[in-house]
């Protein structure tokens, strides 16, 4: 035993330093076996460790995980021989072909540019497993969401492969119904007008906004709340959003088959509705001077409240509190709700933010929209002090433009501790749209429209438009160009070139060509106000008079084709809580055009137009309309029968189109007797007004979801006056007194509508009685007008 320990210990020494030695030998060379495409080298630089270096398998280690990270290498080994290091390889096929089999409503070009297999990349199974399902993400998005996707490889020889994705689409599903559940406030028509995805109907394969989409989904349910927070639900949440699969069993009529699908739930809370109470400014800056930003209010006490003025006051205040040398001023409102009077207090509070600056500004995702229309969407550049409000404001603006499907703005720190960098990160989406329109009208009978419409143009946030319209009466063509940032400014910029025809035989015995262009600019003058400047040069004719038309309208016809040049501008203030169905708000423009800047004709024109929608209660809309127009020429030169107003039953129901206003008497100039076979032309006036009176209710026992409103209505009128050319055509007086009968008398009807938001588009007819009228008036019991675009 006393021999024993000391031969114990020694041999464990020696062991351990035999594993040390072996450890830590030196590398004297490093040999790579297996490699036909990769030079050794480039494999080599991978590696962790070189020649010289001490052998250690941790370092081995480290090298084996850097080598297959590369994708490269279907395998690698690392052993040691000696002090050799030996580097076996066995090299990724490289891919030789992608092909697809199968796919019929998705185009090849649109998988293979989301594949990540290229031709002449690298194979590996993990890649075609994530190409597999970029596919089946592909095709969900177009509605086929039980796709079936597999790969196959097919072996080509030279270490080369041939990809096969096989596909079956399976059967498309779209979104058959859209439903809403909590909301009192709005109904479910109006709504679907909030929201981008659309139901299912006969003529959707134009557009794929009927797709189920979740990023779309998503969008819809901020849209919603938006929309709710801007008309005075502060405590609105979307508690859900689901989309359910449903089969189908070929019911439900012509225009709603139920042929299966999704069908999108929203569950809204849309609680009170509040007012603002008091609105006050709190600084906390010395010598700032607070007086001078009420200007910049725009949420007044006793008004409805709405987040989106809210956000704009912040913004405003930002810059002013800025101008005010604060170049980090920070404004954050502090609300104070009150549930009993349903009123919120807002307090702007004003302090000094944190002193940073931007850095950079990076943009990542905008593969077709250029950069520099990002950018102006920002109130600020880099070098700026940093205002996380200021930035925010902009991400809202990018999301308005609609060229992006998401927009995420991220930041991190910069190259110094006063330093950030901002990241804007962009998702694009198609701004290109090909739609047409179809109607019908009691007046023109079938329309349609075609146009294709590019919202960003080239990447450079352009808009263009080129339409086709008509029906038996009317022809149409034109073309729209739009430079949204005119010399780098808030300045809408742009022209438009039309060529459009009218029958006009039905209501005054003639044609009408015109043909010409405007250039227009716009730009906001005040919080929902714009103002747009045009001038416009066109060419008119009236040709194509009938044997039993007016002499007035003959004269004008053999007169030939004048030149109009104008300037003109329109004033407009919007605040409609929804364009499209609005129940509450105002609408109103004031236009004015000036005629004589060259060309052959002179006059002033003035049109006034106001709209005010009231909710009497949350179902039931009290909707007020107000028109007047005035002509009158100037420089000695008379108006034309096309400068003049023709009005009828668009302005007061019950009539037909120019069924009121100034008309020939048809009467001998002899006898006074009418005269057989006489057309009875209107001949337009220089004067007009219209009122309108409505309430919009839901129709009992209709379901809210059909879209389905009653409308009574009462219209009231006038149009008198005629032209100086149109006077001076026919004779003054005969033995029964003027050939032109006219009045200044008012027009008044009443009746009762129906409105449908249907799935083809928004449908109105009126049934309208004429309780006061000319005896030479043209009236109409019945006026049906529907339109739909896709």
């Amino acid at each position: 035993m006393l021999c024993s320990v000391p031969l114990s210990l020694g041999l464990s020494g020696g062991f351990g330093d035999l594993t040390a030695a072996a450890q830590n030998a030196t590398i004297s060379s490093i040999v790579v076996q297996g490699n036909q495409r990769v030079e050794a080298e480039t494999i080599r630089s991978y590696l962790t460790f070189s020649a010289g270096d001490p052998y250690d398998p941790g370092e081995v280690n480290q090298s084996l995980k850097t080598l297959f990270a590369t994708g490269l290498f279907k395998d690698v080994r690392i052993r040691r021989q000696y002090s050799t290091v030996v580097v076996a390889v066995v090299e990724n096929p490289v891919v030789a072909r992608v092909r697809f089999e199968g796919n019929k409503d998705v185009e090849t070009d649109t998988l293979r540019s989301e594949v990540q297999l290229k031709p002449r990349s690298v194979y590996t199974q993990a890649r075609v497993q994530a190409d597999e399902q970029r596919i089946r993400d592909v095709l969900s998005r177009q509605g086929h969401y039980d796709a079936q996707v597999s790969a196959q490889v097919v072996p080509l020889g030279g270490n080369r492969v041939e990809v096969v994705f096989q596909i079956g689409e399976g059967v498309k599903t779209k979104v058959q119904a859209i439903r809403f559940v909590g909301n009192d406030s709005f109904s479910d028509s109006q709504l679907r007008y909030v929201i981008t995805t659309t139901r299912t109907n006969w003529l959707s394969f134009l557009k794929n906004t009927n797709i189920y989409d979740p990023d779309r989904l998503a969008l819809d349910r901020e849209l919603l709340r938006q929309f709710y927070l801007k008309n005075g639900y502060a405590d609105v949440r979307i508690l859900s959003s689901n989309a359910d699969i449903v089969p189908g069993d070929g019911s439900g009529g012509f225009f709603n088959r139920n042929e299966g699908g999704f069908v999108i739930t929203f569950e809204i809370y849309e609680g009170p509705r509040y007012q603002f109470g008091y609105v006050d400014i709190e600084s906390a800056l010395p010598s700032l001077d607070v007086n001078a930003l009420g200007g910049a209010l725009l949420t007044r006490p006793g008004r409805r409240y709405n987040v989106e003025k809210v956000e704009k006051t912040v913004e405003a205040l930002t810059v002013k509190v800025s101008e005010q040398g604060y170049a980090f001023g920070q404004v954050r409102p502090r609300f104070d709700r009150d549930p009993t009077t349903q009123t919120i207090n807002i307090t702007y509070v004003i302090d000094e933010g944190p002193r940073i600056y931007i850095e950079r500004i990076n943009i990542v995702g905008n593969y077709r929209t250029e950069d520099q229309v990002i950018r102006r969407q920002f109130r600020l550049a880099e070098g700026d002090a940093y205002n996380r409000l200021l930035i925010e404001a902009a991400r809202r603006r990018l999301r308005g433009l609609g060229f992006f499907k998401t927009v995420e703005i991220e930041t991190e720190p910069g190259s110094a501790p006063d330093r950030v960098v901002i990241n804007v990160v962009v998702v694009e989406q198609p701004t290109g749209e090909f739609s047409f329109g179809v109607g019908y009208s009691t007046t023109e009978g079938v329309i349609g429209d075609v146009s294709i419409t590019e919202r960003n143009l080239m990447g450079r946030g352009q808009y263009v438009r080129l339409g086709l319209s008509g029906s038996l009466e009317r022809f149409q063509v034109d073309f729209s160009f739009t430079e949204p940032a005119f010399l780098g400014r808030n300045i809408a910029a742009g022209f438009d070139l039309f060529h459009k025809e009218v029958d006009l035989r039905d209501v005054a015995s003639f044609r009408q060509r015109d043909t010409g262009g405007n250039l227009r600019i716009g730009f906001p003058v005040a919080n929902n106000t714009q103002l747009g400047l045009r001038y416009r040069l066109q060419r008119e004719e009236i040709y194509d008079a009938t044997n039993n038309a007016s002499l007035a309208i003959k004269q004008a016809a053999d007169e030939g084709a004048v030149i109009v040049s104008s300037l003109g501008y329109t004033l407009a203030y919007d605040t409609r809580n929804l364009p499209q169905a609005p129940t509450s708000g105002v609408f109103a423009s004031i236009s004015q055009d000036f005629a004589g800047v060259g060309g052959d004709v002179q006059y002033n024109r003035f049109v006034l137009d106001t709209r005010g929608y009231y909710p009497i209660t949350n179902k039931i809309t009290l909707v007020g309309r107000v028109q007047g127009g005035i002509i009158e020429p100037w420089g000695g030169e008379d108006l034309r029968l096309t400068d003049l107003f023709f009005k009828g039953g668009e302005t007061i129901r019950g009539f037909e189109r120019a069924g009121y206003g100034p008309r020939d008497a048809c009467r001998s100039p002899t006898t006074g007797s009418r005269i057989a076979n006489c057309s009875q032309d209107a001949l337009g006036g220089k004067y007009f007004w219209a009122t309108t009176a409505e309430v919009r209710f839901p129709l009992p026992l209709i379901p809210e979801n059909l879209g389905m409103q009653g409308a009574v209505f009462v219209d009231a009128g006038s149009l008198w006056e005629p032209g100086e050319a149109a006077i001076a055509a026919m004779p003054d007086e005969g033995p029964t007194g003027s050939f032109i009968e006219d009045t200044a008398d008012v027009r008044l009807s009443t009746g009762v509508s129906l409105i449908w938001q249907s799935p083809l588009g928004p449908l109105r007819a009126d049934l309208a009685e004429a309780l006061l009228k000319a005896d030479f008036d043209r009236t109409e019991l019945f006026r049906f007008g529907a339109s739909t675009q896709f």
